[in-house]
């Protein structure tokens, strides 16, 4: 299994803490987000590589960051953008990553702090054998309108998604963490080839719910999605460095 941790936007509504300073290089407790997202990943068996995929404006950053886990087999793969108006999306990105890949993938935005140590979710994807897609009950129904929102029936099965809904009909939304079979990563291609939207995933997964089964994992523990700075200052409430 290869993961992705998708690390390549520009964050703009955390100006100005992110212009000199990509998003998961961001402190927390003591260290950086994307270092709790790793830590996770070393402890997966089934993880036998980690794809970071950036821009060209950070890839030093990155890069630099990257000598830090001489244990792990971290490769850094950079889109051609250097400003928000050049990158390609988060699906393109990804796309271009996985057309030359022949493993199952566990994708994790790189602007996700949790608590949850992904492996029970690795264990349903196993017994499910289908997309696994993780979730998290945010339990307000105003706040799940900024994400993709999603239904699911008593198996756990998906039956909707929904990317930003003005009226949200669930509170569990989708929380950028993805485990796809290697029989599904072609769909990525026949998504961009159809004109959708190459940056938002919520909008490929609702696609991909048209044509494949989904299940979805809800989240234990803590979960923030680092996207404003708001978000951020909960996070680093919440967060000190004994927490993993």
């Amino acid at each position: 299994m290869i993961s992705i941790i998708l690390a390549g936007g520009y964050a703009k509504r955390l100006w100005p803490l992110t212009k000199e300073v990509a998003k998961p290089l961001l402190p927390i407790g003591g260290r950086r987000i994307i270092d709790y997202i790793v830590e996770k990943l070393m402890k997966l068996e089934d993880v036998e590589k980690i794809i970071v995929s950036t821009n060209l404006r950070f890839r030093s950053e990155f890069e630099k960051w990257a000598r830090e886990w001489p244990e792990a087999d971290l490769e850094i793969v950079c889109d051609r953008s250097y400003r928000e108006e050049e990158k390609p999306g988060a699906v393109k990105a990804l796309s271009d990553i996985v057309s030359s890949l022949d493993a199952d993938c566990l994708v994790i935005a790189g602007d996700n702090l949790f608590t949850d140590d992904l492996r029970n979710m690795l264990a349903e994807y196993r017994r499910r054998k289908t997309v696994v897609m993780g979730l998290y009950d945010v339990k307000d129904l105003s706040l799940a309108r900024s994400y993709a929102v999603v239904e699911v029936d008593r198996e756990m099965r998906v039956i909707s998604i929904r990317e930003k809904p003005e009226k949200p009909e669930s509170t569990l939304i989708s929380t950028g963490i993805y485990l796809f079979p290697r029989k599904t990563l072609p769909r990525f291609r026949e998504y961009l080839e159809s004109g959708r939207n190459p940056d938002e995933p919520g909008r490929f997964m609702e696609w991909l719910l048209q044509r494949e089964t989904i299940h979805g994992y809800i989240l234990s523990g803590e979960w923030y999605d680092i996207g404003t700075p708001e978000t951020y200052e909960k996070a680093l409430a919440s967060f000190s460095s004994s927490k993993s």
